[in-house]
């Protein structure tokens, strides 16, 4: 049975790591909204009120995959929720409550391979992305208005690179 001083741990060391990922990930999505923001308004000063189409093209973009890391962080969110109240629920058995603790180390671990694949996909392709994975399935979304089979073969090539095992990708391009 686990006994208060361990399950207090057990819920700090989970929050630390939340916390942690959180702000790992936060300062990326901010200088990327903010960049495109102050560019969008730069070129708008510069073309006496009038936006280009390619910086249209960059905010719809950005806020496309941040609408996409939205919904996936809110139902992480629920689904940590979920998990932590099943971890302090003093009717839940030693398994369930040992399920529930792995299964929110096991979300972390996703998280962080998702953060890390849309990195090698910024530094290898040039190109801002989504990442989703779920189970054996790897779903990327990336910023680009034409879509290019040769470009979303590679990127499949890259992600693929990083697994021993054959993972099913899914490439979509998404853009005005």
């Amino acid at each position: 049975m686990i006994n208060k001083q361990n399950l207090w741990f057990l819920t700090l060391f989970s929050l630390i790591l939340v916390l942690s990922v959180y702000y790992i990930t936060m300062p990326n999505d901010l200088l990327i909204a903010s960049s495109s923001t102050n560019n969008s308004k730069e070129t708008e000063e510069k073309n006496n009120g009038t936006t280009s189409e390619e910086d249209q093209d960059t905010i719809s973009e950005a806020d496309s995959l941040t609408a996409l890391r939205v919904s996936l962080d809110e139902e992480r969110d629920k689904e940590k929720e979920e998990l932590k109240t099943t971890m302090t629920n003093e009717d839940a058995t030693t398994d369930e409550k040992n399920n529930a603790y792995e299964q929110l180390k096991y979300l972390s671990v996703i998280e962080g391979e998702e953060e890390k694949l849309e990195k090698l996909i910024k530094k290898e392709h040039k190109l801002n992305s989504f990442v989703k994975i779920d189970n054996n399935t790897i779903t990327v979304v990336a910023a680009k208005k034409k879509h290019d089979v040769s470009l979303a073969n590679n990127i499949m090539r890259t992600i693929q690179g990083q697994y021993d095992t054959k993972k099913t990708i899914t490439v979509k391009f998404e853009g005005n």
